[in-house]
């Protein structure tokens, strides 16, 4: 789920930063330029190390330096076929959203579902729907209280809109599609409740 990339860049670090040690300087700049967004190689959550610096020239005109820096970022980059556990975030006729709390584009859409299932308004929450998985006469709920396994199943990569509605979503650089139509995903909850019961338990 998480990789370890090393890249290079060009760095101008701010006059504002340069009564700091270099290192820390430049980590404040490259944490301004790479935290929580989206890479081709996944999402960057964290500046791990800094590998070598160069430079510290100063362009005509402009009075700040200028480095050029290695340097190793931890990222998000689920493969597919991967389970994670995430937190439920909302639902809709559409299917779940989960969120991993640093990263909350993951969609389970409605045919991921363990069926047979439905989808109605939440008596606790009337601007939201929530699912309902009936297993024999059973039936479990997907709401807020909810951990939930999901697998990996896509990860797309959206063109940046060019025109976006006042209401429309914000736009998520990154989107993670799961299911949870199988044994051991869903709610952990479900499968705690199936659970069998072991020789120690009855004791």
């Amino acid at each position: 789920m998480f990789c370890l990339s090393e890249l290079e860049d060009t760095v101008r670090v701010h006059p504002s930063n340069l009564g700091s040690p270099l290192e820390d300087a430049i980590k404040t700049e490259l944490k301004e330029l790479f935290l929580d967004k989206v890479l081709s190689i996944g999402l960057c959550v964290s500046i791990y190390d800094i590998k070598s610096v160069q430079g510290g020239f100063v362009l005509p005109g402009d009075g700040a330096p200028t480095y050029k820096v290695r340097f190793r970022i931890v990222v998000f980059r689920p493969f597919v076929g991967e389970v994670i556990a995430a937190k439920f975030k909302e639902s809709d006729s559409n299917g779940l959203r989960l969120t991993l709390g640093f990263f909350e584009d993951v969609y389970v859409p409605a045919p991921l579902i363990p069926t047979p299932n439905r989808c109605e308004p939440d008596p606790y929450n009337r601007n939201q729907m929530r699912w309902v998985w009936k297993y024999g006469d059973d039936e479990f709920i997907i709401d807020d209280s909810c951990q939930i396994k999901f697998r990996v199943e896509n990860i797309s990569y959206p063109p940046v809109p060019i025109e976006r509605a006042e209401d429309a979503k914000p736009f998520a650089p990154m989107v993670v599609t799961g299911t949870i139509d199988d044994d051991g995903l869903g709610p952990v909850s479900w499968w705690e409740a199936c659970a069998p019961i072991s020789d120690n338990d009855e004791d």
